[in-house]
This record gives structure tokens, sequence and C-alpha cells, in this order.
């Protein structure tokens, strides 16, 4: 987005950045005066004039000036000023949906943003929370989902590169984490165990640690995508993994419920901190219950997953 910024002119510059403003006002709020904008985005008074007459004259905004009170923003084109904004779509990274609930979550997500601003939303799907966060951080993703438990103890570990925009509530990510063992009499992790750990996984991999904690054993290094199959052939003794695995692909196998970490079950979209425009958009295009309420009706088969 800044490299588009950057082969603009300086009245397109301004009208571009006054555009990303104006998109986060609210109808009937006042907005900055010229003095302000000048200040806060580092232009010329002249030139944020001139990209302000650009978004009025276009019908981007309609203003209302309150004499000594200032200007207030009475109607926004959303439409319009995104195009101004250089905003041409939106582009967020999502687990692989191997499981139904997942498959729900994406179906959901890509249903209820579907907009009246021709504004296109895809989604990309790819293993590992730490990846998906990272392509955030990077800016090659506008948003990610992950788990709450993910985005919270990547804030607690790295600060506030990242934000939470919002939460889908208790198992919309997963019914539960489980472990689980390739023996049936087993009901916890014991020393002398080999225990599969994915450490693209912030969830996985805390979990596993946590599990195994003053406990001595091997720590296997697996793509989540082979934990399954590894513990079934006896390859590894046990590992944490979504509890949704086995039930979707109705495999048999030892599993034993982790008390305590609920945020593991939670669905959260995040976003670069600074990114004030697509947490805007965000929270405008999704609507949670209609995001859910998709979810439930593909776990419960009534609709075909549509992602």
């Amino acid at each position: 987005m800044e490299q588009y910024i950057n082969l603009l002119g300086k009245n397109a510059i301004a009208t571009t950045k006054l555009a990303r403003e104006l998109l986060r006002y609210p109808l009937g709020e006042k907005i900055p005066t010229v003095s302000e904008f000048t200040d806060a985005l580092s232009l010329a008074r002249g030139t944020v004039q001139n990209g302000i007459k650009t978004l009025v004259e276009s019908g981007a905004i309609r203003l209302e000036s309150k004499g000594h009170l200032g200007s207030y923003l009475i109607k926004k084109n959303v439409k319009t000023l995104l195009k101004y904004a250089g905003i041409n779509s939106l582009l967020g990274a999502m687990p692989l949906p191997y499981s139904k609930r997942y498959e729900g979550l994406a179906s959901g997500i890509i249903a209820t943003m579907e907009n009246n601003y021709e504004l296109p939303v895809n989604l990309a799907y790819m293993r590992g929370s730490k990846n998906r966060i990272s392509m955030v951080i990077q800016k090659r993703y506008d948003f990610a989902i992950v788990s709450l438990l993910s985005a919270k103890r990547f804030i607690e570990e790295y600060g506030d590169i990242i934000k939470i925009v919002m939460d889908f509530g208790e198992r919309s990510y997963l019914n539960r984490h489980v472990m689980m063992f390739h023996d049936d009499s087993e009901d916890d992790i014991k020393d002398g165990m080999k225990v599969g750990i994915d450490l693209t996984s912030v969830d996985q991999s805390a979990l596993v640690n946590y599990v195994c904690k003053d406990k001595d054993v091997e720590l296997v290094q697996l793509e989540y995508s082979q934990i399954l199959n590894k513990i079934i052939y006896g390859d590894i003794d046990a590992s944490v993994m979504n509890e949704d695995e086995a039930l979707d692909k109705r495999v048999r196998i030892k599993m034993v419920p982790i008390d305590g970490i609920d945020d593991g079950s939670i669905a959260a979209v995040i976003t670069r901190s600074d990114n004030e425009i697509i947490d805007y958009l965000i929270r405008e295009l999704l609507d949670v219950t209609t995001v859910l309420n998709i979810q439930r009706l593909v776990l419960e088969g009534k609709i075909t997953p549509s992602y």
C-alpha cells in the first residue's frame, strides 16, 4: 500500500490519505480541521484543502460546517472512499479447512463479508498460526484467523504488533483440545513417552509443553497433519490435538480433555495494530451472529460448505 502511495502526486497522496482517515469516521461526527489534518498527515495546508475538495466534489463525502464548532461528516460513500484510499480487496489467512468446523467458519466469513462496496474478500488457507500471524505482520495479508489463545500468547511475547479485532466465542475455532494416546489404557503423559509437537502452531506447541511439564519425554517434531496417523500407528505415544480431527474422521482413539484452556477453542480475527482501516472494514463487514449461524448449519450438515 505504501508503494502505491509513493507513485502518486502530492494532491493524489493527500486525497488518498484523507480518504483513509475519513473512512473511519462515523456519520455526524466532527472531523479534524485542515490544520489538524496538515499536522497529522505531514501535508501542506493547500494540499489538504485540495484533497478535501476532491472528495466532496466526487460525492465521496458531504460535510456540514457549523462555524466555530467545526465541520461534521453528514454523508459518506464508502465505495468511493475505498477507491480513493487505494483499497481494492481484502486478503485474509485461515487454517487449512480440514474439519467441518473450519469449513463452516470459512463459509460464514466469506458469506458475511460479501458487500455492496464491490470490495472482493479472499481467504488463503495455511497451516500454523505462527505462519498466519507472520503474513499479517509482513503486510502480505490484511487479517488472519487464529485462536484467541494464539493471539494472546503472541501479544504477550512480542508486544502489540498485532491486535485482536474480534472473536467468535467458544467452540468457534475447535471443539476442544485433547490429549490423544496410542495406548487406550493411558490417561496422562508419562516419562519415556514420545510426544508429537508442531512448532509452527502456537497453540499445539504451548499445550504440548503444558501437559509435558516436569515429565521426561522425547518431543518429536512433526507437521500437525501427520500427528494423528503417527499416534494411530504407534510411531509416537501421544500428542495434543483438536478433538475435531478424530471426530470428523470417525477415528477411534483414546482422548483425554485438557482442562482450563478455553481460549484455544475461540476463533479470533487479528490485524496489524497500526492498520486502523482494516480494523474498521472488518468490523463493518463481519457479522459474528451470521458467521456462527452458517458454521452451525455446516456442522449439522444442513448446508454445503462454500468458501
